[in-house]
């Protein structure tokens, strides 16, 4: 069965990258395996090659996920400049 590590929110894009392509070719393997599998009647193997499978993709579905949250922007809901000095000057400003 495939255990590999989903990769973490400090791993390099490149490394993610090579990871994933990692992952992809075993997906891919895995299925060409399953497919020989079936065409050979070996029905035991079968079963876990396509927990296998299933692990890889899901592996795949991960890193995905990961990429596409570190490229979203997030609102901090962070006033501008502009909306901090509207707030001190009808405010009377700073008392001295």
């Amino acid at each position: 069965m495939l255990h590999a590590p989903a990769g973490s929110g400090s791993e390099t894009p490149p490394r993610r990258d090579s990871r994933r392509h990692r992952l992809v070719e075993i997906r891919d393997n895995l299925i060409a395996r399953i497919t020989e599998a079936e065409q050979e009647g070996w029905l035991g193997e079968i079963e876990g090659l396509q927990v296998s499978l299933a692990s890889a993709e899901e592996k795949i579905t991960q890193l995905d996920a990961e990429q596409v949250r570190q490229h979203q922007v997030i609102d901090l809901g962070m006033p501008s400049f502009s909306q901090i000095a509207t707030r001190i000057s009808t405010a009377g400003g700073p008392s001295s």
